[in-house]
């Protein structure tokens, strides 16, 4: 199968990058990391999250952070709201994008949010309805898809079946996660193609953590089964409290700087995705974890 010819890149790194930071990160920063993103090209940013700030207390200031960014038209600026609070925040922060989130795993789902995955759906269907009465797009999140910390091995069956009920809820996009970064190539095609039988691949998108060095071996077993949505983050933000030693997420820069070797069509700059990687660790005060940013930002620099 050719390899699709342009691809959709979610950029996660404001909401699922900086949310288990330990420093508190200004609104200001976040803001300006934002319009950056923005600036750079992408047509969908994932943004806040409202949430209680006792559980994420990062996220403490997604009003603050939705009311002072600068909108790109065309671009999609989305939240996570997993309850009708967060949800009516997220409608007054005038949020494009609601996301949801299941597991594929019961013992994920039950050690996270103390209940089984048919009642996680059930608490989200009032979200859901909601959100597509106030014409929002809706998108559902599918943690540990390749794995689980707990339970191990998760089947394609039970992919299969979270997917279905995500659709059934309305979602506009799924989202095939491997929140512990166990995946590999071998395993993509199975747990892809049980996804693609539910619900159409174009509105499929994959999110690959680098725990094992694998995400971008595994984005390109996901373009081979013509998944065209991709999520990652600038500077590789964000890491994985369930596997010692995670990565968190694949790296933006790494992934564009792959799809620009492969010809893929992203509409996303790199280059000023590096200055925002480079913008972002400095705040920071550690280096970026995309080898591809270190590497550009080193050529820009000299």
């Amino acid at each position: 199968m050719a390899l699709p010819s342009k691809v959709k890149i979610v950029e996660v790194g404001p909401r699922d990058g900086l949310q288990n930071e330990k420093t508190a990160i200004s609104a200001e920063v976040k803001i300006a990391l934002i319009d950056l993103l923005s600036d750079a090209g992408f047509v969908n940013v994932e943004a806040a999250s409202f949430v209680s700030p006792k559980w994420v207390p990062q996220m403490a200031s997604s009003v603050e952070v939705m009311a002072g960014i600068r909108r790109r038209p065309g671009t999609i600026y989305s939240a996570l709201a997993p309850n009708m609070q967060g949800l009516e925040a997220a409608l007054a922060a005038n949020v494009d994008e609601i996301v949801i989130f299941g597991a594929a795993s019961e013992a994920f789902s039950q050690k996270n949010i103390n209940c089984s995955i048919a009642e996680s759906i059930e608490r989200f269907r009032p979200v859901a309805e909601a959100a597509k009465r106030h014409g929002k797009l809706l998108r559902g999140a599918l943690s540990c898809a390749f794995g689980c910390p707990y339970q191990g091995e998760v089947s394609t069956e039970a992919v299969a079946d979270v997917v279905r009920r995500l659709r059934d809820l309305g979602c506009d996009e799924i989202d095939i996660a491997d929140t512990i970064g166990v995946a590999t190539a071998n395993r993509v095609r199975p747990v892809m193609e049980s996804a693609i039988r539910e619900f159409p691949i174009e509105r499929l998108s994959a999110h690959f953590h680098d725990t094992y060095g694998q995400a971008l071996a595994n984005i390109y077993a996901s373009l081979e089964v013509g998944i065209t949505i991709y999520h990652s983050s600038v500077a590789g933000l964000g890491g994985c409290p369930y596997a010692k030693g995670a990565t968190g997420n694949v790296a933006t820069e790494d992934v564009l700087y792959l799809m620009q070797g492969l010809g893929i069509e992203t509409g996303v700059d790199l280059n000023a995705v590096v200055e925002a990687g480079r913008f972002i660790s400095s705040h920071l005060g550690r280096p970026s974890n995309s080898r591809a940013g270190a590497a550009l930002a080193a050529k820009l620099l000299s």
